[in-house]
Parts: structure tokens; sequence; C-alpha cells
């Protein structure tokens, strides 16, 4: 990561053209409505060739003056008091509508998540998704094919890098049955144990904030400092007013559900109240916000996997942030474009496994190696994954004999592709969790 360059002194700059009698062609220019379309950070902009007849400085001030007359300020402040502030340019708002649509609008009938079998499969698939991103972000030792492996098969981790994937996959399923729970301090130290539980050098540090004698620093292994997070003597009533402003969706002013979510990641990272697992403490609360709004979608979507593939980005979102007069507008710029890239993966992912399904049902009913009972049994239970079938169930629906219904679910058992146990004087056969997979070998 690279510390991006601090853009000039407004007051500079103003006094600049003032002494050369510039101010009102650059005033003429900030009402271009062209003249900000992309939201660039100054970093970005000095490379960029601009308007014809005004310089790099010059240009960055008229964006500068059209931006601050429309940013507004929000409860959070910097370490030296001063205010964060955030703005609504395009596509912001567009962006704002899709979400609403997409993530919190009502099911079609035909929409695969109202299968309830279907909706538990994708659920369960979306959270082990984020807890082994959000790990691996932060650096965990593992690769996606193990870390599937393991939360799968219900082992016990091995060792650190698991251990984050476990708890991460635990925390999020805790925060999906406390969604309509106000956030605390108590709350959020809570998250952080859940999260942290077995990682830290200092099991004590496991749910507490950073002490005053504990200062720390954001910095590569070249030991630049990217960011300094507020002493820990200020850390309790910092994290009470973030819980305030958590809980303070219908307030007034109106600030958006998704621009609340946002703001709470932002937050969290910003203060850096841990003395590790911050990044994923705040993207926990970024989901725990989004379903306390009812974006009943945040559960089957991974920001950590698009996050994951760009991570320069998502440092950079909050560099340009505070290097920039604290204008928040750059962080949530990023974060809805993270936020739609893993609404579409997700619809994506969606649609090639209902195709493959098809197809896969398509083959099954052609496959010689079963009878026509087994074949109807086999594409039943890729539509129902959960379901659990007894000998009883496939005798009346094939209409059998006990001894052929027997015969047919003990052969699929053999052949991998069902579990049995007896329960009580009753066999019962439930799909492996991979049966889609086996039948395509």
């Amino acid at each position: 990561m690279k510390m991006p360059r601090t853009p000039p002194s407004f007051a500079k700059l103003m006094g600049d053209v003032q002494k050369n009698d510039r101010l009102l062609e650059i005033l003429r220019a900030s009402s271009d409505p062209a003249m900000d379309s992309k939201y660039l950070h100054w970093d970005k902009l000095r490379h960029i060739a601009g308007p014809k007849g005004l310089t790099h400085e010059e240009w960055w001030l008229a964006i500068k003056m059209k931006r601050s007359a429309q940013l507004r300020e929000i409860p959070l402040v910097d370490r030296t008091g001063a205010t964060f502030r955030l703005g609504l340019p395009a596509p912001i708002p567009e962006r704002l509508h899709d979400v609403d649509l997409q993530a919190g609008g009502i099911l079609k009938d035909t929409d695969p998540l109202t299968n309830s079998a279907m909706k538990d499969q994708y659920l369960l698939r979306s959270l082990q998704e984020e807890a082994i991103t959000s790990s691996l972000i932060e650096g965990a030792a593992t690769t996606r094919e193990k870390a599937r492996e393991l939360l799968s098969s219900g082992r016990k981790p091995r060792d650190h890098a698991e251990t984050m994937v476990v708890n991460n996959y635990l925390t999020m399923q805790y925060l999906a049955q406390l969604r309509h729970h106000e956030l605390t301090p108590t709350f959020v130290n809570d998250i952080h144990k859940r999260i942290t539980e077995g990682t830290l050098d200092d099991h004590n540090d496991e749910g507490r904030l950073r002490a005053s004698d504990r200062p720390i620093d954001i910095a590569d292994e070249y030991g630049n400092i990217f960011h300094t997070p507020p002493d820990g003597s200020e850390l309790p009533g910092r994290m009470e007013a973030m819980c305030a402003f958590a809980n303070a969706g219908g307030g007034k002013p109106f600030l958006h559900p998704v621009l609340r979510a946002i703001v709470l990641h932002f937050w969290l990272a910003y203060d850096h109240p841990f003395v590790d697992g911050n990044g994923r403490t705040a993207r926990a609360l970024f989901y725990w916000s989004m379903l306390r709004s009812g974006y009943w979608l945040a559960e089957f979507v991974s920001i950590s996997d698009i996050i994951l593939k760009g991570p320069r980005q998502y440092g950079d979102a909050f560099l340009y942030t505070e290097t920039d007069d604290n204008d928040l507008t750059y962080f949530i710029l990023y974060h809805l474009e993270v936020l739609r890239k893993s609404i579409e993966a997700l619809y994506e992912h969606i649609d090639r496994k209902s195709n493959e399904l098809r197809q896969l049902q398509q083959k099954m009913r052609m496959a010689a190696m079963f009878n026509n009972r087994q074949r109807n049994l086999l594409v039943h239970a890729l539509k129902h994954p959960n379901r659990e079938y007894t000998i009883e169930w496939h005798r009346g629906r094939q209409g059998v004999v006990y001894q052929t219904a027997r015969t047919d679910l003990l052969e699929l058992a053999e052949k991998g592709l069902m579990e049995q146990r007896k329960v009580g004087r009753q066999w019962r056969f439930t799909p492996v969790h991979d049966l889609d997979e086996r039948l395509r070998k």
C-alpha cells in the first residue's frame, strides 16, 4: 500500500486565486456539472489533464468548492476533534436505490431463495465464504479449499488460521440471531471476543478495549505509518457515540440505513479500539447493521470476497477519506461498489448452480447405474438437500414392497450418496452435503 499525496490546503489555494484575481474564473468552473463526475482524489487528479485554462491546483479548488457545499456532518470526529462529512454525488443515490430493491425487496415466487431448502444451502455457502475471506484478508494462513473442508466437516480447528475461520463463521450466525438488538459497547466487545477467541497473544485482550498504555499504529512492514487511531483513554466515550449513531435509524436528519451501516464499518476501523481483530469486527458490524435495517440479502452476500480481490482499493478508500478533510464520500463510493459486485456475484452463482442442477437432473434421468426409483429419489434430493428419507416414505412414493425400497436406499448409501443412521427401530437417510459434485464424478 502507498500513502496518497495529501491535497493542497484549501485556505492557501483560496489566498492564491484571490491574490491573482482568478476567483471569478474558478467560481464559473465549479458550476460545471461535469467538474466532479468521478469524485477523484487529488492523488489521481494531479496526473490528469484538467479543464482548459486552469492549473491542477485551480481545478482542485473548483472541485472542493462544489463538494463542500454538498457535504453534511456526521457525529464521528477524528483525533483532533474535526468532524467527518459525507456527500451524495452520483452514482450514490442510484446505488442506494438498487440496494433497496435487490437487498430489501420482496422475493418473487420463482426466486431460488424462496425454496427453503435451497435458501438454507445458499445461506450456508455465503456464511462460509464471508468467514473464510474475512480471515484471509487478515492474514489467515490457509486456503479456501481447506477452510471449506473445515467448516463442512464440523471438526475442531487445529491451528490459529482455522480458529479464525471458525470464529468468524460462528459470529456471523450469532449476529443474524441478534439482528433486532440495539448496539451497545458490551455487545461490540462480545462480538470482538467471539471473533478473536483463541487467536490473540494475550487472551485477556479478547473483547477488551485498548488501554492508554497500548498505543497502536497502522503501518506496513517497512514501518511506514498510514493511520494512528485515537488514544485508548478516548475509546469508551467514542464507543458510546458509535453505538448511539448505530441505533439512531429513523432519526433526524435522516441518513439512509445503508450509509449508516457503511459509516459504522469505517468508524470502528478508524478508532481501532482493540489490539487486533478490528477489520473483522468492523465488517461484522456492517452486516449486523444491514440486517437490523431489514436488508435480508446481506445474509447471503460476501463483501470480504470482493475486498480480498482488490485490497489496495480497500486501503485507498480509508486513506483518501483521512487525507482529504475527512470526506467519507470516498469510502462510501467504494463500499457501495463492493456491495453491488457482491450482490451480482450472488445472483450469478444462483443462476450457475440452477443451470447445473437442471442439467444434472436431466442426466440423472438417463443414468444407467441407477434404477428408475433411485433416479427419482436422487432428483428429489438435489432439490431438497436437507430432506430426511425413510424406507416407508420411499416405499409409499414408488409403490413397491418394503424390501425393494430398503435395497434402493442401502445401495445409494453404499455408493456414498446417502448417509444412513438408525433412530429407534427406523433407518433414516439424508443426502450427503456435496451430492451434486459426487454425482458429476
